[in-house]
Protein backbone atom coordinates (compact mmCIF):
# COMPACT_ATOMS: atom_id res chain seq x y z
CA UNK A 1 0.00 0.00 0.00
CA UNK A 2 1.25 3.39 -0.93
CA UNK A 3 -0.02 6.53 1.63
CA UNK A 4 -0.25 9.81 0.16
CA UNK A 5 -0.27 12.36 3.42
CA UNK A 6 -1.72 15.83 2.94
CA UNK A 7 -1.76 18.82 4.51
CA UNK A 8 -3.42 21.76 4.72
CA UNK A 9 -1.36 22.84 2.44
CA UNK A 10 -0.88 20.20 0.09
CA UNK A 11 -5.03 20.06 -0.39
CA UNK A 12 -5.16 23.63 -1.58
CA UNK A 13 -2.48 22.46 -3.99
CA UNK A 14 -4.07 19.71 -6.26
CA UNK A 15 -4.15 20.55 -9.84
CA UNK A 16 -5.22 18.53 -12.76
CA UNK A 17 -2.80 18.17 -15.87
CA UNK A 18 -3.93 19.75 -18.87
CA UNK A 19 -3.12 16.40 -20.75
CA UNK A 20 -1.44 13.00 -20.62
CA UNK A 21 2.24 12.75 -20.66
CA UNK A 22 3.16 11.41 -24.15
CA UNK A 23 6.22 10.10 -23.03
CA UNK A 24 5.13 7.92 -20.04
CA UNK A 25 2.27 6.79 -22.11
CA UNK A 26 4.88 5.76 -24.86
CA UNK A 27 6.74 3.83 -21.93
CA UNK A 28 3.55 2.08 -20.21
CA UNK A 29 1.69 1.06 -23.69
CA UNK A 30 5.08 -0.54 -24.48
CA UNK A 31 4.68 -2.76 -21.06
CA UNK A 32 1.64 -3.30 -21.99
CA UNK A 33 2.18 -5.00 -25.07
CA UNK A 34 5.29 -7.17 -23.45
CA UNK A 35 3.68 -8.33 -20.66
CA UNK A 36 0.60 -9.60 -22.79
CA UNK A 37 2.56 -10.74 -25.61
CA UNK A 38 4.72 -13.43 -23.25
CA UNK A 39 3.37 -17.25 -23.37
CA UNK A 40 1.64 -18.78 -20.67
CA UNK A 41 -1.10 -20.61 -19.31
CA UNK A 42 -3.20 -17.34 -19.16
CA UNK A 43 -3.00 -17.03 -15.06
CA UNK A 44 0.74 -14.97 -15.14
CA UNK A 45 1.64 -11.24 -14.84
CA UNK A 46 0.61 -10.93 -18.45
CA UNK A 47 -2.99 -12.30 -18.10
CA UNK A 48 -3.22 -10.21 -14.46
CA UNK A 49 -2.05 -6.92 -16.43
CA UNK A 50 -4.42 -7.44 -19.52
CA UNK A 51 -7.48 -8.46 -17.27
CA UNK A 52 -6.97 -4.78 -15.44
CA UNK A 53 -6.79 -2.71 -18.96
CA UNK A 54 -9.11 -0.81 -20.39
CA UNK A 55 -10.81 -2.93 -23.18
CA UNK A 56 -9.98 -0.10 -25.77
CA UNK A 57 -6.51 -0.37 -25.00
CA UNK A 58 -6.22 -4.40 -25.50
CA UNK A 59 -7.77 -3.71 -28.98
CA UNK A 60 -5.06 -1.31 -29.74
CA UNK A 61 -2.75 -4.17 -28.46
CA UNK A 62 -4.13 -6.17 -31.03
CA UNK A 63 -3.86 -4.06 -33.82
CA UNK A 64 -0.44 -2.68 -34.08
CA UNK A 65 1.60 -4.79 -36.74
CA UNK A 66 4.16 -6.95 -35.77
CA UNK A 67 2.83 -6.52 -31.80
CA UNK A 68 3.60 -3.02 -29.71
CA UNK A 69 6.66 -4.03 -28.64
CA UNK A 70 8.12 -4.43 -32.28
CA UNK A 71 10.90 -2.33 -32.77
CA UNK A 72 11.29 -0.83 -29.30
CA UNK A 73 14.72 -1.13 -29.14
CA UNK A 74 16.36 -0.61 -26.11
CA UNK A 75 13.41 1.43 -24.37
CA UNK A 76 12.35 -2.40 -23.89
CA UNK A 77 14.86 -2.68 -21.25
CA UNK A 78 13.47 -0.17 -19.19
CA UNK A 79 10.02 -1.35 -18.90
CA UNK A 80 10.10 -4.84 -19.17
CA UNK A 81 9.78 -5.17 -15.37
CA UNK A 82 6.58 -5.13 -13.54
CA UNK A 83 5.00 -2.49 -11.87
CA UNK A 84 8.35 -0.29 -12.84
CA UNK A 85 8.50 2.84 -15.62
CA UNK A 86 11.71 5.12 -14.71
CA UNK A 87 10.81 8.51 -12.84
CA UNK A 88 12.91 10.37 -15.80
CA UNK A 89 10.50 8.69 -18.10
CA UNK A 90 7.55 10.90 -16.92
CA UNK A 91 8.14 14.04 -17.93
CA UNK A 92 4.25 15.89 -16.77
CA UNK A 93 5.91 19.48 -17.63
CA UNK A 94 6.66 18.71 -20.96
CA UNK A 95 4.43 20.07 -24.07
CA UNK A 96 4.28 17.21 -26.44
CA UNK A 97 6.55 13.90 -26.98
CA UNK A 98 9.41 15.79 -28.50
CA UNK A 99 9.89 17.84 -25.70
CA UNK A 100 9.44 15.38 -23.43
CA UNK A 101 12.47 12.72 -24.57
CA UNK A 102 14.81 15.61 -25.04
CA UNK A 103 14.13 16.19 -21.03
CA UNK A 104 14.71 12.92 -20.34
CA UNK A 105 17.98 12.44 -22.69
CA UNK A 106 19.41 15.30 -20.78
CA UNK A 107 18.78 13.93 -17.66
CA UNK A 108 21.52 14.31 -15.43
CA UNK A 109 23.53 11.14 -15.15
CA UNK A 110 23.41 10.72 -11.42
CA UNK A 111 19.57 11.53 -11.94
CA UNK A 112 19.55 8.45 -14.45
CA UNK A 113 21.72 6.38 -12.16
CA UNK A 114 19.07 6.80 -9.19
CA UNK A 115 16.07 6.58 -10.95
CA UNK A 116 17.09 2.73 -12.26
CA UNK A 117 18.98 1.99 -9.06
CA UNK A 118 22.71 1.32 -10.39
CA UNK A 119 23.40 1.20 -8.53
CA UNK A 120 21.20 -0.02 -6.04
CA UNK A 121 20.27 2.96 -4.03
CA UNK A 122 17.45 2.26 -0.94
CA UNK A 123 14.72 4.52 -0.06
CA UNK A 124 13.97 6.26 -3.71
CA UNK A 125 11.31 4.86 -6.15
CA UNK A 126 12.60 1.83 -6.73
CA UNK A 127 15.04 0.52 -9.67
CA UNK A 128 15.57 -2.39 -12.19
CA UNK A 129 16.23 -5.36 -10.94
CA UNK A 130 18.36 -7.28 -13.94
CA UNK A 131 19.71 -4.21 -15.47
CA UNK A 132 21.10 -5.37 -18.36
CA UNK A 133 24.65 -3.66 -20.35
CA UNK A 134 22.92 -1.27 -22.23
CA UNK A 135 21.30 0.22 -19.55
CA UNK A 136 24.09 0.49 -17.13
CA UNK A 137 25.57 2.30 -19.42
CA UNK A 138 22.69 5.10 -19.70
CA UNK A 139 23.27 5.03 -15.36
CA UNK A 140 26.50 6.65 -16.69
CA UNK A 141 25.28 9.32 -18.79
CA UNK A 142 27.30 8.24 -21.56
CA UNK A 143 26.17 9.73 -25.15
CA UNK A 144 25.84 6.42 -26.87
CA UNK A 145 23.31 5.34 -24.52
CA UNK A 146 21.56 8.68 -24.69
CA UNK A 147 21.47 8.56 -28.53
CA UNK A 148 19.91 5.20 -28.63
CA UNK A 149 17.24 5.91 -26.13
CA UNK A 150 16.50 8.72 -28.20
CA UNK A 151 16.43 6.88 -31.36
CA UNK A 152 14.41 4.02 -30.38
CA UNK A 153 11.97 5.71 -28.18
CA UNK A 154 11.14 8.23 -31.07
CA UNK A 155 10.95 5.27 -33.49
CA UNK A 156 8.47 3.64 -30.98
CA UNK A 157 6.16 6.45 -30.75
CA UNK A 158 5.86 7.14 -34.51
CA UNK A 159 4.93 3.53 -35.07
CA UNK A 160 2.72 2.39 -32.50
CA UNK A 161 1.53 5.60 -29.91
CA UNK A 162 1.08 8.41 -32.40
CA UNK A 163 -1.57 6.84 -34.18
CA UNK A 164 -3.79 6.48 -31.43
CA UNK A 165 -3.07 10.13 -30.16
CA UNK A 166 -5.99 12.28 -30.95
CA UNK A 167 -7.75 9.77 -29.55
CA UNK A 168 -6.16 9.45 -26.00
CA UNK A 169 -5.58 13.25 -25.94
CA UNK A 170 -9.65 13.60 -26.34
CA UNK A 171 -10.70 11.27 -24.08
CA UNK A 172 -8.20 13.15 -21.53
CA UNK A 173 -10.02 16.12 -22.06
CA UNK A 174 -12.89 13.98 -21.26
CA UNK A 175 -11.73 12.83 -17.85
CA UNK A 176 -10.28 16.07 -16.75
CA UNK A 177 -13.91 17.36 -17.37
CA UNK A 178 -14.87 14.64 -15.18
CA UNK A 179 -12.67 15.60 -12.55
CA UNK A 180 -13.29 19.11 -12.74
CA UNK A 181 -17.15 18.28 -12.33
CA UNK A 182 -16.41 16.39 -9.15
CA UNK A 183 -14.29 18.80 -7.51
CA UNK A 184 -16.53 22.05 -8.42
CA UNK A 185 -19.77 20.01 -7.48
CA UNK A 186 -18.52 17.85 -4.07
CA UNK A 187 -14.89 19.65 -3.23
CA UNK A 188 -11.88 17.55 -2.82
CA UNK A 189 -13.42 14.94 -1.35
CA UNK A 190 -15.51 14.22 -4.30
CA UNK A 191 -12.10 14.50 -6.26
CA UNK A 192 -9.94 12.19 -4.32
CA UNK A 193 -13.08 9.65 -3.35
CA UNK A 194 -13.30 9.18 -6.69
CA UNK A 195 -10.15 9.01 -8.32
CA UNK A 196 -9.68 4.84 -7.95
CA UNK A 197 -12.28 2.28 -7.67
CA UNK A 198 -9.74 0.43 -5.17
CA UNK A 199 -8.33 3.42 -3.81
CA UNK A 200 -9.31 4.98 -0.26
CA UNK A 201 -9.12 8.27 0.86
CA UNK A 202 -9.10 8.92 4.54
CA UNK A 203 -8.87 12.27 5.53
CA UNK A 204 -5.85 13.27 5.18
CA UNK A 205 -4.48 10.55 3.69
CA UNK A 206 -4.75 8.51 0.52
CA UNK A 207 -3.90 5.12 0.24
CA UNK A 208 -3.38 3.25 -3.15
CA UNK A 209 -2.90 -0.53 -3.48
CA UNK A 210 0.40 -1.40 -4.62
CA UNK A 211 2.91 -4.43 -3.68
CA UNK A 212 4.95 -1.96 -2.33
CA UNK A 213 5.21 -0.37 1.08
CA UNK A 214 5.68 3.32 0.85
CA UNK A 215 4.86 6.62 3.11
CA UNK A 216 4.95 9.79 1.17
CA UNK A 217 4.45 13.17 2.72
CA UNK A 218 3.80 15.59 0.36
CA UNK A 219 5.31 18.19 2.69
CA UNK A 220 3.37 21.25 1.65
CA UNK A 221 4.07 21.12 -2.23
CA UNK A 222 0.96 19.58 -3.35
CA UNK A 223 -0.27 16.85 -5.97
CA UNK A 224 -0.35 16.94 -9.62
CA UNK A 225 -3.19 14.54 -10.91
CA UNK A 226 -1.57 13.02 -14.23
CA UNK A 227 -4.37 10.38 -16.57
CA UNK A 228 -3.07 8.22 -18.38
CA UNK A 229 -4.69 5.30 -20.99
CA UNK A 230 -2.51 2.90 -20.65
CA UNK A 231 -1.72 2.83 -16.77
CA UNK A 232 -3.21 -0.31 -15.21
CA UNK A 233 -2.74 1.34 -11.65
CA UNK A 234 -1.07 4.19 -9.91
CA UNK A 235 2.48 5.94 -10.04
CA UNK A 236 3.80 7.80 -7.85
CA UNK A 237 6.72 10.26 -9.15
CA UNK A 238 8.14 11.88 -5.41
CA UNK A 239 9.90 15.42 -6.48
CA UNK A 240 11.77 16.77 -3.46
CA UNK A 241 11.21 20.55 -4.68
CA UNK A 242 7.92 20.37 -6.66
CA UNK A 243 3.92 18.58 -6.51
CA UNK A 244 4.41 15.09 -6.01
CA UNK A 245 3.31 13.69 -9.49
CA UNK A 246 0.13 10.69 -8.96
CA UNK A 247 -0.39 8.82 -12.58
CA UNK A 248 -3.89 7.20 -12.70
CA UNK A 249 -5.83 5.16 -14.76
CA UNK A 250 -8.61 7.71 -16.74
CA UNK A 251 -12.17 6.84 -16.29
CA UNK A 252 -13.41 3.57 -18.12
CA UNK A 253 -15.89 5.16 -19.54
CA UNK A 254 -13.90 8.32 -21.20
CA UNK A 255 -11.67 5.24 -23.24
CA UNK A 256 -14.80 3.75 -24.47
CA UNK A 257 -16.00 2.49 -28.22
CA UNK A 258 -17.09 5.73 -30.09
CA UNK A 259 -19.40 3.90 -32.39
CA UNK A 260 -23.10 5.47 -32.73
CA UNK A 261 -24.48 2.47 -33.78
CA UNK A 262 -28.21 2.34 -35.31
CA UNK A 263 -28.43 6.27 -34.35
CA UNK A 264 -31.94 6.58 -36.35
CA UNK A 265 -32.95 3.65 -34.65
CA UNK A 266 -32.18 5.25 -31.16
CA UNK A 267 -33.89 8.55 -32.15
CA UNK A 268 -36.61 6.85 -32.97
CA UNK A 269 -37.15 5.09 -29.93
CA UNK A 270 -35.56 7.73 -26.94
CA UNK A 271 -36.09 11.20 -29.43
CA UNK A 272 -32.92 12.47 -30.74
CA UNK A 273 -31.98 14.81 -27.65
CA UNK A 274 -32.39 12.05 -25.82
CA UNK A 275 -30.94 9.37 -27.46
CA UNK A 276 -27.82 11.85 -27.91
CA UNK A 277 -27.55 12.50 -24.25
CA UNK A 278 -27.30 8.34 -23.66
CA UNK A 279 -24.49 8.31 -26.49
CA UNK A 280 -23.01 11.05 -24.66
CA UNK A 281 -23.19 9.30 -21.05
CA UNK A 282 -20.51 6.64 -22.22
CA UNK A 283 -18.15 9.09 -20.96
CA UNK A 284 -19.54 9.34 -17.44
CA UNK A 285 -20.56 13.55 -16.45
CA UNK A 286 -22.00 15.63 -13.85
CA UNK A 287 -25.76 17.42 -15.24
CA UNK A 288 -23.70 20.41 -15.89
CA UNK A 289 -21.05 18.71 -18.41
CA UNK A 290 -23.84 16.99 -19.94
CA UNK A 291 -25.78 19.97 -20.47
CA UNK A 292 -22.59 21.40 -21.93
CA UNK A 293 -22.27 18.66 -24.28
CA UNK A 294 -25.67 17.91 -25.72
CA UNK A 295 -26.03 21.60 -26.01
CA UNK A 296 -29.53 21.91 -23.34
CA UNK A 297 -30.03 23.52 -20.23
CA UNK A 298 -29.31 22.20 -16.61
CA UNK A 299 -33.12 21.41 -16.03
CA UNK A 300 -33.24 19.71 -20.10
CA UNK A 301 -29.99 18.14 -18.84
CA UNK A 302 -31.64 16.96 -15.68
CA UNK A 303 -34.90 15.68 -17.46
CA UNK A 304 -33.37 13.98 -19.68
CA UNK A 305 -30.73 11.89 -17.40
CA UNK A 306 -33.86 11.40 -15.05
CA UNK A 307 -36.33 10.14 -17.62
CA UNK A 308 -33.44 7.58 -18.75
CA UNK A 309 -32.63 6.52 -15.04
CA UNK A 310 -36.33 5.70 -14.61
CA UNK A 311 -35.77 3.46 -18.07
CA UNK A 312 -32.90 1.42 -16.56
CA UNK A 313 -30.46 2.52 -19.02
CA UNK A 314 -28.44 5.46 -16.77
CA UNK A 315 -26.98 5.41 -13.33
CA UNK A 316 -26.59 8.78 -11.07
CA UNK A 317 -24.24 8.41 -7.69
CA UNK A 318 -24.56 11.59 -5.55
CA UNK A 319 -21.48 11.99 -3.80
CA UNK A 320 -21.59 15.23 -1.37
CA UNK A 321 -22.86 17.89 -3.48
CA UNK A 322 -21.51 16.23 -6.99
CA UNK A 323 -23.69 14.23 -9.08
CA UNK A 324 -22.44 11.78 -11.97
CA UNK A 325 -24.27 9.86 -14.48
CA UNK A 326 -23.32 7.10 -16.25
CA UNK A 327 -24.62 4.20 -18.29
CA UNK A 328 -26.27 0.79 -16.84
CA UNK A 329 -25.52 -2.16 -18.31
CA UNK A 330 -28.48 -1.83 -20.36
CA UNK A 331 -27.46 1.11 -21.33
CA UNK A 332 -24.13 0.64 -22.99
CA UNK A 333 -26.19 -2.87 -24.48
CA UNK A 334 -28.80 -0.55 -26.35
CA UNK A 335 -25.65 1.60 -27.97
CA UNK A 336 -24.36 -1.98 -29.22
CA UNK A 337 -27.35 -3.11 -30.56
CA UNK A 338 -27.51 -6.13 -28.29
Amino acid sequence: MIRLHFTAADLRQITLAPAADALSETALSLRLGLRAGRPGDGSGPGAALLHRTRPAAREWQRSVRGGPAAGAGVLAELVAEDRFVPDFLLQPSAHDFTDALDAAVATPAGTLARDLGVPEVSGWNGGLARPGRWTRELAQGTSAARHALARDTRAYFHASVEPLWPRIRADTLTDRALRAEMLLRGGIDALLTTLGTTWRWQPPTLHLPSASSYDIPLCGRGLLLVPSWFATGPMVMYRPEAATVLVYPMCDGAASGRSDDRPEALAALLGRTRAQVLRLLRSPAGTTALAERAGVSLAAASQHAGVLRGAGLVDTVRTGTAVLHSLTPLGHALLAGS
